[in-house]
């Protein structure tokens, strides 16, 4: 390390990029101050070596011992590695397979149009006649496909919340502390707007009240459950059978915001659009508190792979005729 500036201030001007870049970063915030400070326990002195993060990651508080525990560790403090080498070159990076990859997630359910349009149709019949229950089921999944959101950021979404003149949705301080406005389409504005109505022939409207609320006796006008979100919707996939194309064993509640994002980088692709220049502005969109999270469904999604291997195949096509 220089002797001029500390690793803390390094790590803490770090984090202090990655805040300005809009990301919430807690978890890697302690983590890098416990690397700091087995740095300093090791008496260490001098560039970073590889060897000594590869032997920090195995000392985890947890006591896992395992190389996925590992993996995960060694893979935060690489990050800060590679920034840290632009202004200490002698800085190491280690390996990334050191420990094998990191965990994996599984890839998700994309759902077709016409499974979305089934969806929405068998909310619309559930519950009793003249129940606000089959509108809020329709317009939490609806929602949820055309915007996006996580099943707790719709479903905790205040009355105050929905601006339908402006077209815009404020999502307060959810998964990573952070907070957003939406814009979202005209389309949706109507939906809500005539939910809105709807739901006010059950419930008076007053401030701070949930936008979308439980029909179920005395719950009427409080806020929906996940769990009960969850349930509802399992549910209604069953009754439907999809044939499961994702990873896990059924499609999810969750799957259809990663479909919306699969969705709109597919768009972006057939519009000509590069979508490198508008991944931020997705991760954005999403609540992602990582851009990097955003970056996974080029790998994990099959129709995205689709689309990145046309395009390499093109490449590839224009390169050769050149060289010959």
């Amino acid at each position: 390390m220089s002797a001029r500036i500390g690793l803390q201030q390094r790590i803490n001007d770090y984090l202090a990029e990655r805040h300005r870049l809009g990301f919430e970063l807690r978890s890697r915030d302690t983590l890098l101050a416990g690397f700091a400070r087995y740095v300093v326990a090791r008496h260490h002195h001098g560039p970073l070596t590889a060897d000594l993060m590869i032997e920090w990651a195995r000392h985890d508080k947890w006591h896992h011992e395992t190389p996925a525990t590992w993996a995960v560790r060694l893979a935060r403090v690489r990050h800060f590695a590679r920034y840290l080498k632009q202004f200490e070159p002698e800085t190491e990076v280690p390996d990334e397979s050191v420990f094998g990859p990191e965990a994996g997630r599984v890839a998700p359910h994309i759902f077709h149009d016409d499974e979305i349009v089934q969806l929405l149709a068998a909310a619309r019949q559930i519950g009793t006649p003249g129940s606000i229950r089959p509108a809020t089921y329709e317009i939490l999944f609806g929602l949820m496909a055309s915007t996006g959101l996580r099943v707790s950021e719709a479903i905790h979404l205040l009355d105050t919340d929905v601006d339908l003149k402006l077209g815009i949705l404020t999502i307060r301080q959810t998964k990573f502390a952070k907070s957003r406005q939406l814009p979202i389409h005209p389309t949706a504005v109507a939906a809500l707007m005539k939910y809105r109505r709807q739901r006010a022939r059950h419930v008076a409207t007053i401030a701070e009240m949930p936008f979308l609320i439980s029909s179920r006796g005395r719950r009427l006008g409080e806020p929906l459950g996940v769990r009960q979100a969850h349930r509802v919707f399992n549910m209604l996939r069953d009754s439907l059978n999809w044939v499961n194309r994702g990873g896990h064993a059924a499609p999810r509640l969750h799957d259809l915001r990663h479909t919306f994002a699969v969705r709109r980088m597919m768009l972006w692709h057939a519009e000509g659009t590069d979508i490198d220049q508008m991944m931020l502005a997705l991760s954005t969109y999403m609540g992602h508190a990582e851009i990097f999270y955003t970056y996974w469904y080029l790998t994990a999604v099959p129709e995205l792979m689709a689309l990145a291997g046309g395009k390499f195949e093109r490449y590839a096509d224009l390169t050769g005729g050149c060289d010959e």
